[in-house]
């Protein structure tokens, strides 16, 4: 009997995979975090700018593009603090990369969240934020990143 071999041009069938980024906005202790419109998917609950990398960005490119179009800032893109992947409930999946951004030029200017706070690291558990974000959030509270 003959063993199959694995063929290396199948695809599991596995959730769809959005590569995204995000930024780590520090100001004086505290950090930038933004609201979801009662309109969006997961209405209300927090999370950091960013948004999905698009074909030929690499994620700082992305993230520069984002925190643009998402707050009217030029951000300067420090270093990666962590990268997560989370395989939501509903079948998606996410691969998320953080970046710390200290440095912009402009002032913020809401383009798109419900409502922007600027939050003590330790106060971050008190929000409710998507579930890909959570462990990220207990590790900042923690003061174990920044």
């Amino acid at each position: 009997m003959e063993e199959a071999q694995p063929n290396p041009n199948t695809r599991s069938a596995g959730p769809a995979l959005r590569f995204v980024v995000a930024a780590l906005i520090v100001r004086e202790g505290e950090i930038l975090i933004g609201q979801l419109r009662p309109d969006q998917p997961m209405a209300l609950q927090w999370e950091f700018p960013g948004g999905k990398i698009e074909p030929g960005e690499s994620p700082e490119l992305a993230l520069a593009r984002e925190l643009d179009e998402e707050l009217g800032i030029q951000a300067t893109i420090g270093p990666r603090v962590t990268r997560i992947r989370h395989n939501y409930r509903h079948g998606g999946a996410v691969d998320l990369q953080f970046f710390a951004i200290h440095e912009f030029a402009g002032e913020i200017v809401n383009h798109i969240f419900h409502q922007l706070r600027w939050v003590r690291l330790e106060d971050l558990p008190t929000y409710d934020f998507l579930a890909a974000d959570r462990p990220l959030i207990r590790d900042l509270a923690a003061g174990k990143l920044l």
